[in-house]
């Protein structure tokens, strides 16, 4: 068969439309602002022998952070003044029961009273009741008043199964709803690495209305949905899911209301999501997809993604850094959480 022979003007437009094409800024190019850098980063040090502050969250008046740790409990910053620095603000009905304040002064690593003193994950505060929501791995969905104390245990099941992997919280403002993930049917927090290396899909995304005392499950068979956000305008929920490296948008209102669908692919697994102020959300990565164990001593420890699903930052840090929660607040500071250190990291922008 004979070649085809080009003509002048097919190649001028063939030329034309490349030049047009090379010219055009790519949307992730042009969005992408300059790398934020964790290296430097103040510590709030968390007292001797906790570690593990998962969560981060403020309340109405903006005080805090109150941090999720290791040992069973929420605790409260309140400065670094004289008499200040970190106090207790609220444990499970368990913590007391079996005495786990003395337990952890032992040499027992936290892991091991996990099961019978809690484990709070995922922190949310409703800014006009004061009311702070507790996603406990083992005792499930808890809340604790203005003042804190001894939490109240909301929920342990949903649709007639036990909560086994209660992890992340997030509340709508406006009406008081509670949303909610359960990673797993299958695994408790202590085996959090089966799920992921199963795949194992039997995860939840929970509603609990406070008016009703009921839950609802919205969706199930999701695999290891970890951290979760309500979007600016409340129309949908943002599920971070853990083993996919993804972000799920599960829609609350319009014509797709009851349904989900992907939201972002992400370099690496994700842990909590949390709104960056603008519409976004910045997404903490416990590690990347392809990290390797050698090489340079920085990795990308997080990701700010727009409202439409859009990478628009990274936050790279020393490898030893390996968040689970970020929270940006006014002038230009993002507190960070983290499942392994013995601190709270705050960045600077």
């Amino acid at each position: 068969m004979g070649r085809r022979r080009r003509t002048p003007e097919l190649l001028n437009l063939f030329a034309v439309s490349l030049a047009a094409v090379l010219l055009l800024p790519t949307t992730s190019a042009a969005a992408v602002a300059k790398a934020i850098d964790a290296t430097e980063i103040q510590r709030l040090e968390l007292p001797e022998s906790l570690v593990g502050p998962e969560s981060v969250a403020f309340d109405g008046s903006g005080a805090g952070p109150y941090v999720s740790v290791a040992d069973g409990r929420v605790l409260r910053w309140g400065g670094a003044g004289a008499g200040a620095g970190w106090t207790t603000y609220a444990y499970s009905p368990s913590y007391a029961k079996n005495n786990c304040g003395a337990a952890t002064s032992s040499e027992l690593p936290p892991a091991a009273t996990e099961s019978s003193c809690g484990r709070p994950l995922g922190l949310r505060f409703h800014r006009g009741s004061g009311d702070l929501y507790i996603a406990d791995a083992y005792m499930g969905l808890m809340r604790v008043g203005p003042g804190g104390g001894e939490a109240t245990v909301l929920a342990t099941e949903a649709a007639g199964e036990p909560l086994r992997f209660t992890n992340g919280v997030d509340v709508d403002q406006a009406t008081g709803d509670v949303y909610f993930t359960d990673s797993s049917k299958t695994y408790r927090r202590s085996q959090h690495q089966m799920v992921t290396a199963t795949g194992d899909s039997t995860g939840r995304v929970m509603r609990y209305d406070p008016r009703t005392d009921e839950v609802t499950v919205l969706q199930s068979g999701v695999t290891y949905p970890n951290g979760i956000a309500i979007s600016a305008d409340r129309n949908h929920l943002v599920v971070a899911l853990t083993g996919p490296c993804k972000l799920l948008r599960y829609w609350l209102e319009g014509p797709k209301a009851g349904t989900s669908e992907p939201f972002a692919d992400l370099p690496g697994y994700p842990d909590n999501v949390r709104p960056d102020g603008k519409g976004g959300y910045w997404v903490a990565l416990h590690r990347e997809k392809n990290e390797f164990p050698f090489g340079v001593n920085k990795h990308l420890v997080a990701v700010r993604i727009s409202a439409e699903g859009e990478m628009l930052q990274e936050m790279k840090g020393p490898r030893n850094i390996r968040p689970t929660e970020l929270v940006e607040r006014e002038g230009g500071k993002i507190y960070m959480g983290s499942v392994e250190l013995p601190y709270v990291g705050i960045v600077t922008t």
